[in-house]
């Protein structure tokens, strides 16, 4: 990775831990407190949330940690019937929970997938999306994951990752959070590119999405390349 990437990378990182919490909305009645172990927030932010994956139609999803399915129908809404989502989980009777619960949404998959690994093939996914399980890999193997992943997406493709901010979790939410910083600094060591990093609009969690940096590379030289033709045609 070039120089100019790396200290790219640190000055969004630290620009964005310096940033105040504004603009946070009211808990929802019912909801819990930002210092329990779930957080708040983040769901009802779905709609924010689903926009800034940059999906397009017949993109493959890779949902780790899916849970009960719930953001994979949430993407499945946006990628429409010939869109996939294949939902990961490391128990079986989740996986088979999911597609009960999910059997008339055929663009869901629910699959038993290893704990070091997506268990998926290479250069086949458009998007990774991990929300609230990159906290609970296994420790010191979160570069080697994310290199991994590296394997995994198509040149074009992204990872984004969803987690509870550790600076706005209290008392046993603190174990299940995580830094921005931290995530960042462990993926650029793993050859990813950070394209942005904020606070979900009304939450306590944080959403990064990281790309490719030699696919930017390729497509700001192919940018070069027709601008420089169009000059060139112009002096004709």
């Amino acid at each position: 990775m070039s120089k100019r990437f790396r200290v790219g990378s640190a000055i969004v990182a630290i620009l964005f831990l310096c940033l105040p919490v504004v603009g946070q909305q009211k808990e929802p009645s019912g909801g819990r407190r930002s210092g329990s172990i779930g957080g708040n927030g983040y769901r009802e932010a779905s709609d924010y949330v689903v926009k800034r994956l940059g999906l397009r139609r017949k993109s493959v999803v890779v949902d780790i940690g899916a849970g009960d399915g719930w953001w994979s129908s949430k993407i499945a809404e946006k990628l429409g019937v010939k869109g996939v989502i294949h939902a990961g989980e490391v128990e079986q009777k989740k996986v088979d929970a999911m597609k009960e619960k999910w059997e008339a949404v055929p663009q869901i998959k629910p699959y038993l997938c290893p704990t070091d690994g997506t268990g998926q093939k290479e250069n086949s996914c458009d998007l990774v999306f991990i929300s609230k399980t990159y906290h609970h890999f296994d420790k010191d193997t979160h570069v080697d994951y994310l290199r991994h992943l590296k394997k995994v997406v198509k040149p074009s493709g992204r990872v984004v990752i969803i987690e509870l901010h550790a600076d706005l979790a209290s008392g046993r939410g603190k174990e299940h959070a995580w830094r921005p910083g931290r995530l960042c600094q462990q993926a650029e060591q793993a050859g990813w590119m950070l394209l942005r990093c904020e606070l979900i609009p009304g939450s306590d969690h944080f959403m990064a999405t990281f790309v490719k940096p030699e696919a930017f590379a390729e497509k700001l030289s192919r940018g070069l390349t027709a601008a420089k033709r169009k000059q060139s045609k112009g002096k004709q």
